[in-house]
């Protein structure tokens, strides 16, 4: 999947969750899109245009990865159904929880800004996830957050809706953020800007993420 654009990619049992829909569809295919830095570091007192303009590129590619993937289980025999990248069928959840999926996956885990956090490039990704009824080698769950005691997401959220809570697998969404006021307040206050559908800065404060090496000759790309 690296070749179609995936940064991150990895497998997970999610048979023991309960989800009826996807009955016998036991495992997932956990991937993540890198976010481009030079448009995160931009976004420090609120959400950009270039931002936005980078999410919707990124859940495009996303989908597209997913549906490929998706195709190619299907072709091998198997079942397969890919989880739109960006889509809430009620309470502002997915059909399926991409962060899940991540977890259970060993991508990353989930930040006291409720975002996935990877070893690699901190929350600055975006998740895709295929499920299907192939037996995939599944990777080592993460089931707890190695946050520690940084509270920086915490301390930027314009919207006061981070609770500085540390994750464990099984913790409700609302221990750690409060997702009806995060929306609210990015529709009230960004609305000029995606909608009010971004905001970002919880992801752009973040230190954590490998560091990246930045070229200072010049470089031939």
């Amino acid at each position: 999947m690296q070749s179609l654009g995936a940064s991150l990619v990895g497998f997970g049992y999610i048979g023991d969750l309960g989800y009826d829909e996807f009955y016998g569809m036991d495992y997932a295919v956990s991937f993540a899109v890198r976010m481009v830095d030079g448009v995160m570091d931009a976004v420090v007192g609120g959400p950009t245009y270039t931002y936005y303009h980078l999410y919707r590129t990124v859940n495009a590619l996303i989908d597209d990865i997913g549906l490929k993937a998706s195709i190619y289980l299907e072709e091998m025999g198997f079942k397969a159904i890919p989880i739109p990248a960006s889509q809430s069928v009620g309470e502002l959840k997915a059909a399926f929880p991409h962060k899940t999926a991540a977890t259970r996956a060993g991508l990353g885990w989930i930040g006291k800004n409720c975002l996935l956090i990877t070893r690699e490039y901190g929350p600055r990704v975006r998740l895709g996830t295929v499920i299907t009824n192939a037996q995939l080698v599944v990777d080592k769950p993460i089931v707890e957050s190695e946050c520690g005691n940084c509270d920086l997401c915490v301390r930027k959220c314009p919207s006061l809706s981070l609770k500085n809570t540390l994750w464990y697998a099984g913790m409700e969404r609302d221990e750690i953020v409060d997702a009806r006021n995060c929306s609210e307040f990015m529709k009230r206050n960004y609305n000029k800007i995606g909608y009010g559908h971004v905001c970002g800065i919880c992801i752009s404060c973040c230190p954590k993420g490998e560091k990246r090496i930045r070229h200072q000759s010049p470089f031939t790309i």
